[in-house]
């Protein structure tokens, strides 16, 4: 009974299916057949044209992504528990060979307006200081929180007024989605973002990420290609992950998998109410738990990391059934 991370989740059967299929002799690289298929499929998800852009991690899609928006003397504002910072062993810096990151604060690890602009308004414009070229917001928050339309869009209109680019990333892009119950793009290029880093690892998938590039930034997409391969990125059999991902557009699977984590996550937030640290809007629930309490929890079998203090941090995954659920819920709500 494992809620660590759904990066330890199964790999959905549609995905393993896909794989098989595309087990066959195909030109090497992104020249085959199925990574030929992922800009108009991704232009179907978003309802423009995108240049979409096959990674095997959601480090490297952020690292890319980063590198196409910010020069190595410039800076990018993101939150300061935000896994650009926290969880990718400066990735970030190491592809756009030292720009800097710039730390905002924001309840769940959300950024608003206001505290961007507070921190860009803080720096000289000479060259004696580097300037913010990039914001970068996460998709659901590290704190498991969404961002709304209009609060995008509000971080999208200071991003073009100071000719900077939005970088999304959404490791867990799909829970957002589902638990906003709106259309894709309007949380993305109609709401300002540039790039978007769409998660499926986290959701059913098995080594596949996907940079998306809208509108103007889609020039981009040959000086990322080069990254990539330099980095270390293009896998020489790229029709794999290229499968993967569009056995996760088929019938909105991932779609249909960040719902399901979603009424995971909730099943275990309604048993505790009073408990909640933030609000559980997408897959991960933060409680409040003595060491005596989350003693007790493992005690009985339960698996998840402690986050500071007194609390706990709980993520559930698209393949955890409700009677899998239950027993959880059922321990927290009796203690």
């Amino acid at each position: 009974m494992r809620f660590f991370s759904d990066n330890a989740a199964a790999v959905c059967q549609p995905v393993l299916d896909a794989l098989a299929a595309a087990n066959h002799v195909d030109t090497a690289y992104d020249d085959d057949a199925l990574s030929q298929r992922l800009n108009c499929a991704m232009g179907e998800v978003f309802e423009t044209e995108v240049e979409a852009l096959w990674v095997s991690t959601g480090t490297a899609a952020n690292a890319l992504a980063l590198a196409a928006l910010c020069p190595p003397h410039g800076s990018i504002i993101c939150h300061r528990e935000a896994h650009i910072q926290n969880d990718e062993c400066g990735a970030p810096e190491f592809y756009t060979h030292g720009a800097k990151l710039l730390l905002g604060d924001g309840e769940g690890a959300k950024l608003t307006p206001e505290g961007i602009a507070g921190i860009a308004d803080g720096i000289r414009d000479d060259v004696h200081q580097m300037q913010p070229h990039a914001v970068s917001i996460t998709q659901a928050s590290e704190y498991g929180m969404v961002y709304a339309i209009n609060e995008v869009a509000a971080i999208g209109d200071l991003c073009r007024a100071r000719g900077w680019g939005l970088h999304m990333d959404g490791a867990r892009f799909a829970n957002a989605i589902a638990a906003l119950d709106c259309a894709a793009a309007d949380i993305t290029w109609r709401a300002g973002v540039d790039m978007l880093s769409f998660g499926f690892v986290k959701n059913g998938g098995m080594s596949a990420e996907t940079l998306i590039l809208f509108g103007d930034a889609r020039v981009k997409a040959t000086e990322i290609k080069y990254c990539r391969k330099r980095g270390g990125h293009l896998l020489s059999k790229g029709r794999y992950l290229a499968a993967q991902v569009l056995a996760m557009l088929e019938d909105d699977l991932w779609l249909a998998n960040g719902s399901a984590a979603n009424a995971a996550a909730k099943l275990i937030a309604d048993a505790a109410p009073d408990r909640l640290v933030y609000p559980a809007e997408a897959n991960e629930v933060f409680i409040r738990l003595s060491a005596e309490e989350a003693a007790s929890l493992r005690a009985k079998g339960f698996d998840f990391y402690d986050w500071g203090v007194g609390e706990a941090r709980l993520v559930t995954s698209w393949d955890q059934r409700e009677d899998e659920i239950a027993p959880l819920a059922e321990a927290i709500a009796a203690l």
